[in-house]
């Protein structure tokens, strides 16, 4: 699926790998469109693509943030209010991706206020 230049331009190498979507947008997508389901690790790698030394450090950020739940050598989605929570804000990250295009660490670090300096 192509993509306009302008998105091209704008956006890093990393967020134009895969489709655009990070790890663990990947894992927390099929995770949302499974919700009554329970999965072992390598069955989340599997169907999200997650490389193999990747994905039990995803699950792990994912279930410290309480976004999933682990039990055993299954995962699942986590509760509904963190999920919501998380899913809002990735759409309104998405949202405004969109209309204003990504964030340029290397910009916005050379307007960013030194600490030290300020003093």
């Amino acid at each position: 699926m192509p993509i306009d230049i302008e998105q091209f331009e704008s956006s890093s190498e990393d967020r134009l790998q895969g489709g655009g979507e990070t790890n663990a947008e990947r894992v927390m997508r099929f995770l949302a469109a499974h919700p009554d389901k329970a999965f072992t690790q390598s069955e989340i790698r599997d169907a999200t693509g997650v490389k193999t030394g990747s994905i039990s450090v995803v699950l792990s950020r994912l279930e410290d943030r309480e976004l999933v739940r682990h039990k055993g050598t299954y995962w699942a989605l986590g509760d509904d209010e963190d999920v919501a929570a998380y899913t809002s804000l990735l759409e309104s990250t998405r949202a405004a991706n969109d209309r204003f295009g990504e964030e340029d660490m290397d910009e916005w670090l050379e307007h960013a206020v030194d600490e030290e300096e300020s003093e």
